[in-house]
């Protein structure tokens, strides 16, 4: 029962993620003076405001142990921090259903990690599954024109891949020891903490030129409650009873979410090659993952 709840958690999790990339473009496309810092710093404060006050009124909010603060230190500063920072930028020069199956790649890259820290071994499947993902990509970034069109977002999500996986690899440190959602909401503070001077010192001037409309606001809502929290909440408890490798395979279809909601509020046109794409990419992530019965158990 635990596991098939943790499954549905993370079926949930992964549509929040989907439709964040396009909540985000919507944001930058609507919302002229909106910044990379200000739509971060928003958003995390948004989660802060909502989760810490009620996890502290319920007696939820556990202390972060003296031995463990180094690890939520290290852990919130691959994400939210340097991953949000490289993700939202690129959102920001590239479609957002691109973004989401460049960030797809990430369980892709999982096991290398997992190698490198565990020598883990890497078999046949995964380098199957690399060549067929990249591939992928390479079909969606024609689909979309950005093969010559901005290569810089497409480096900012690739970095935004790298800083998601030693996150995977540092969240074992400390999800067995703390509730998921309170790892999560501990996340969001620090990360605020660590984008608010930044926000103020480089683009303060720009939040009085914000619309403020209920519909900004809405979306800014929907992305900090939605997809900086729940989500999150989701992913680590699926990394606590799964493991990390399994949990990562949910992201395989982010890309679908985020390509259904960026057709259905007319963000983007519905294309072949961004289809087949997606289908590209998601097969490879899923084959990358198949690995033989006694090398299946993973951190």
């Amino acid at each position: 029962m635990k596991k098939s709840l943790t499954y549905v958690v993370l079926i949930i999790s992964t549509v929040f993620w989907g439709i964040s990339f396009i909540l985000t473009k919507e944001l930058f496309l609507t919302e002229q003076h909106m910044t990379v810092s200000i739509l971060i710093t928003l958003r995390l404060a948004i989660a802060t405001a909502v989760m810490f006050p009620m996890l502290a009124l319920t007696g939820k909010l556990q202390r972060i142990k003296k031995q463990d603060i180094k690890w939520f230190l290290l852990l919130t500063l691959c994400e939210p921090f340097i991953y949000h920072l490289c993700e939202t930028s690129g959102v920001q020069l590239v479609s957002g259903s691109l973004a989401s199956v460049i960030i797809a790649t990430i369980p892709l890259f999982v096991p290398f990690g997992v190698w490198l820290v565990y020598r883990k071994r890497i078999g046949l499947p995964l380098l199957i599954g690399v060549v067929l993902s990249l591939t992928g990509v390479t079909v969606m970034i024609i689909g979309d024109g950005q093969l010559a069109g901005n290569p810089t977002g497409i480096l900012f999500l690739a970095g935004a891949v790298l800083i998601a996986i030693v996150y995977t690899l540092l969240l074992v440190k400390v999800v067995d020891h703390y509730h998921p959602i309170v790892v999560t909401t501990w996340q969001n503070l620090i990360g605020l903490i660590y984008f608010l001077p930044l926000m103020l010192i480089t683009d303060a001037g720009s939040l009085t030129q914000l619309s403020w409309s209920p519909r900004m606001l809405a979306l800014l809502l929907v992305l900090g409650i939605c997809c900086s929290t729940l989500a999150y909440a989701g992913y680590n408890q699926g990394v606590r009873v799964l493991g990390a490798s399994k949990a990562c395979i949910f992201n395989n279809a982010i890309p679908i979410f985020s390509l259904i909601a960026a057709v259905l509020i007319g963000q983007e046109r519905f294309g072949w090659l961004k289809v087949v794409g997606v289908v590209v990419t998601v097969a490879g992530v899923v084959i990358s993952q198949i690995q033989p019965r006694e090398s299946s158990e993973t951190p």
